[in-house]
């Protein structure tokens, strides 16, 4: 059937989407002739992750497209919605910091993440940053350097910042706008590159310290100064243009490939982000997807500079910048630069990556046969947590193929008020379950719980309501507290795990896990209850307050620790010294 089929497909440009036994799609990709792209999987011998994604192809589909720029973007699109067991490139979620400079209402630094960023946001950002302790300590410097808007909320009066010179006084509204548009031009200097801008400011504030005969704080300076000199020092490039470009290299070898992007603001290179990653088609239409997903989720460029295997044509209309292959001087040494880079991390890398894999994939073939399932793509895992019946939470983690899949993790605040931990699992698996239906989002093959066989009931119960043929496990500990054995829901029957196996290990792993993530979420909610339950106590805290009370602190212990300058950023004065007082009359009578 797949060979009468495969015969038939257009020598077009689109995108095909490959398929297993079940119908889900495991892969989609793009071709500027399907007949060729599709027909190479089966008229040859494969290896690696392409191989055992062959294995598995029972159908395929495609959509002929226009033109190659349609086939890219139709394949991106399919990819976000369909989320393929082997489109691994589009997985990445990693966010860098940058510098945000915000001038309106009133100017602020700040240090900011951005997964999706987009032009037409028209933000001030300048970076990224992948070093996040360099990106706050220049912002810090900055701000006390320069009187800008300190507090997060706007107090009644001016505070301690205005009367030391850092704050130009915004909340009584009488700035002085000469200032504030030196200032402004002077931070927007250094940001874009004139590092001597900041030098310069702070030399004279040393000068002006040591006068005063402050000497702490012209030290204190100094090593600010020493450290800003050190990080510009290693961001020197021969470059001096000021363009914000990137710069990227790559290797493929023995079915991985190893991409390396060099950051280069302002004339200078500010970090860089390297990624490797097994790839189950044509090497160089990996790179392009990857390069265009990357650039969907961060900051582009002035220009891209790249090798000449990379679609610049076509990326440089949909990402809307200019990939440029330079092919000689200095721009074409960074180039060779990042590839070599790419090459270097590939060599020191692959062992471990392909060592890690190889033990994963083993250890969810293992669970597989030992459960005698069909397939094992998706595990959701549920953990409860309470304390004497109160701040009830459940938590669901995934791992898919192997491996966390930290996005589709789950927090549930439970509404039962007592320790009763099956039904607290009914309500949990019903929620999760019945969302999951009503939105016909993915399914697990396995369910497990932390837990015996009274857990793996209340879950069956509530999943046979439903009408769904999961199969569900439990993990039993020992009187040690540790996972000791598998309980599965057919049969009962109690598995016995081997500690030196890799089944036991992955278990382990997943238990560990969702123990993790449960025991974070209940310590939050927990904490967020102590200290509503202290501030509805304090006359003058509202819900409004007590919320920017618990988001900024977190816990009674550090609002306790706060300074009265830290309190009135939230809190009139008078509230806050209440607040202190009550505090510690409290504490008096422990």
């Amino acid at each position: 059937m797949l060979k009468d089929k495969l015969s038939l497909i257009p020598h077009l440009p689109g995108s095909y989407q490959m398929k297993n036994s079940d119908g889900v799609i495991i892969y989609v990709g793009k071709a500027k002739d399907l007949h060729k792209r599709v027909n190479s999987y089966f008229n040859r011998p494969q290896t690696g992750k392409t191989a055992k994604m062959v294995s598995e192809i029972a159908d395929f589909s495609y959509i002929v497209a226009g033109s190659e720029l349609e086939a890219f973007l139709l394949e991106f699109n399919l990819i976000k919605q369909y989320d393929p067991k082997y489109n691994i490139l589009l997985k990445d979620d990693k966010s860098y910091p940058y510098i945000e400079y915000i001038s309106k209402p009133y100017p602020k630094l700040q240090v900011s993440r951005y997964l999706n960023i987009r032009k037409k946001d028209k933000k001030m950002l300048f970076g990224p940053y992948p070093n996040a302790y360099a990106a706050r300590r220049i912002v810090s410097l900055i701000n006390r350097l320069y009187p800008l808007k300190k507090c997060d909320t706007m107090p009644k009066k001016v505070c301690l910042y205005y009367h030391i010179g850092e704050c130009l006084g915004y909340c009584e509204k009488h700035v002085d706008q000469d200032k504030l548009k030196d200032m402004e031009t002077e931070i927007l200097s250094f940001l874009r590159g004139n590092a001597d801008v900041l030098k310069n400011k702070i030399l004279e504030k040393i000068n002006t310290y040591s006068e005063q005969l402050n000497f702490e704080m012209a030290l204190e300076l100094k090593k600010e100064l020493n450290y800003i000199s050190i990080i510009l020092d290693k961001q020197k490039m021969e470059l001096h243009d000021y363009v914000n470009r990137d710069v990227v290299g790559y290797y493929f070898d023995k079915g991985y490939l190893s991409v390396q992007i060099l950051f280069l603001r302002n004339g200078r290179m500010v970090g860089g982000h390297t990624d490797i990653f097994p790839v189950v088609s044509d090497y160089q239409d990996e790179l392009d997807t990857y390069l265009m997903n990357f650039y969907s989720k961060h900051e582009v460029p002035k220009e891209v500079l790249c090798t000449n295997d990379v679609n610049v044509d076509v990326l440089s209309e949909i990402i809307s910048t200019s990939f440029i292959v330079p092919l000689k001087g200095k721009k074409k040494n960074l180039v060779d630069m990042a590839s070599k880079n790419a090459l270097i991390n590939l060599e020191n890398e692959l062992e471990i990556i392909v060592r890690d894999e190889e033990k994963t994939e083993r250890a969810n073939d293992e669970l597989k046969e030992l459960l005698g399932l069909s397939k094992l793509d998706r595990i959701d895992l549920f953990d409860n947590s309470n304390l004497f019946g109160s701040f009830t939470v459940s938590c669901m983690v995934v791992f898919k193929q192997g491996r966390p899949a930290k996005k589709e993790y789950r927090k549930y605040k439970i509404s039962l008020d007592k320790n009763d931990d099956y039904h607290t699992m009914q309500e949990v698996i019903y929620r999760r379950y019945y969302r999951a239906l009503v939105e016909k989002t993915e399914m697990p093959d396995l369910i497990i719980v932390d837990g015996g066989i009274n857990q793996i009931n209340a879950c069956l119960e509530i999943l046979n309501s439903l009408n769904l043929n999961i199969r569900v496990c439990g993990l039993r500990k020992n009187d040690k507290h540790r996972t000791n054995d598998l309980i599965d829901s057919l049969g009962y029957q109690i598995i016995p795990l081997d500690k030196s196996s890799a089944v036991f290990h992955y278990l382990t792993r997943m238990q560990d896990e969702v123990h993790r993530y449960t025991i974070s979420y209940h310590r939050a909610i927990r904490s967020k209850g102590a200290i509503a339950s202290v501030l509805d106590n304090i006359e003058g805290i509202g819900a409004k307050r007590k919320k920017e009370l618990i988001k900024t602190f977190g816990s009674v212990a550090k609002i306790k620790n706060a300074s009265m300058e830290e309190l009135t950023k939230i809190l009139p004065e008078n509230i806050a010294i209440r607040l202190q007082e009550y505090l510690k009359e409290k504490d008096e009578k422990k």
